[in-house]
């Protein structure tokens, strides 16, 4: 079964512009403990959404996961590939205003840098 993520990128350090010219990456250096057991959670194939958060603070593109490197605990890498970017960016307020999110951790612990989604949440972002 396919999860779903919000994975959140400060675009002055890693932006999804990024990510496209690099066609893959190594997601990393996340410290959150929550944040941490949701990258350990992820299994190839995964869709996820790239948030841009900063000045943009907008969901503005996908990827999906191709490996997870889950020897070490403490610091699990996932290697990412670019998708497309979104037909819209989704900007933070307009999810604020959706009922789908009320109870997400997106809005509910706004510096979690990995989010779960459910599905009727990620299609809201990507439109799929």
């Amino acid at each position: 079964m396919t999860s779903h993520y919000l994975l959140k990128t400060e675009p002055s350090e890693y932006s999804f512009a990024d990510l496209a010219r690099d066609k893959e990456t190594v997601w990393d250096g996340v410290s959150n403990p929550t944040a941490l057991k949701n990258l350990r959670g992820m299994s190839p194939g995964d869709r996820l959404v790239i948030y841009e958060t900063g000045d943009v603070k907008c969901a503005v593109g996908m990827a999906s996961v191709v490996s997870l490197q889950g020897s070490d605990a403490k610091e699990p890498k996932v290697k990412l590939k670019a998708g497309k970017p979104l037909p819209k960016a989704v900007p933070l307020a307009t999810i604020k205003t959706s009922k789908l999110f009320a109870d997400s951790p997106l809005v509910r612990q706004g510096r979690l840098s990995v989010v779960p989604l459910s599905e009727a949440q990620y299609r809201y972002m990507t439109g799929e």
